[in-house]
């Protein structure tokens, strides 16, 4: 979607569910991050862009919106995404409706669901963090989500899948994160015919102090695709 989004969107819908476990009370979040660039799962989605998050939590059942807009050619590239998801202990599952300003339907219609003729994606996740280790799997299960033509002229759904192992640390004062993912089966989603890892990142996060009583949250960080032999270096803000 918050490690990173947005090393990939649903990351950071993932994290912001599991840091609000099982609650006696509602717990909400409003935040904006603005990155030099969108970097998800590996894949280059955009330019610059500002980033808000809205969510509510409630005994480990949480609701998240997230968007996307970029800001060097404002609006040329948005998201819009939903995600539901339920947390218990370090187990975690959700499910992510995700929009975007592109895809089977040329008008961009956010209602737009028919099939062939949507830009919504529909994903599903589970996972579980083990404390020094985490591991994802995500599949899309519906949405826009088809592999190339086949010779009778009907199109594949891709069930595009993406697994990932993260691993937290700290050091030096700062909150890292390394990660691995990889997407399983040919996809044009992720772009690749057979296996690839996709994704290799290192990030790291922290709050600067800009006085007695306000802080500036930022990070940073390295993300290498081996499968389109393509890295990027990722600086961005939050402010909430």
């Amino acid at each position: 979607m918050k490690d990173f989004r947005r090393f990939g969107f649903v990351a950071i819908m993932l994290m912001t569910a599991a840091t609000m476990t099982a609650q006696d009370k509602v717990e909400a979040t409003v935040s904006a991050d603005v990155v030099n660039r969108y970097i998800w799962r590996g894949t280059d989605c955009g330019e610059a862009s500002l980033q808000p998050t809205l969510g509510v939590a409630y005994k480990g059942l949480s609701l998240t919106a997230w968007g996307s807009t970029e800001l060097s050619n404002f609006g040329a590239s948005k998201e819009f995404d939903l995600t539901l998801g339920y947390t218990i202990g370090g187990f975690n599952i959700g499910v992510t409706d995700y929009w975007f300003s592109a895809g089977g339907d040329d008008a961009g219609r956010y209602f737009m669901y028919r099939s062939h003729a949507t830009n919504h994606v529909f994903e599903a996740n589970v996972g579980y963090d083990f404390g020094p280790v985490a591991i994802q799997w995500y599949t899309n299960f519906a949405g826009n989500d088809y592999n190339k033509y086949n010779d009778d002229g009907t199109v594949d759904r891709a069930f595009s899948s993406y697994v990932e192992v993260s691993a937290p640390f700290k050091l030096g004062g700062c909150d890292w994160t390394a990660a691995v993912g990889a997407s399983p089966l040919k996809t044009a989603y992720y772009g690749n015919s057979s296996f690839a890892v996709t994704n290799v990142a290192l990030s790291a996060s922290k709050s600067i102090s800009i006085t007695p009583s306000f802080s500036l949250p930022v990070f940073a960080g390295v993300v290498a695709n081996p499968c389109s032999q393509k890295a990027y270096f990722i600086f961005g803000v939050t402010i909430e």
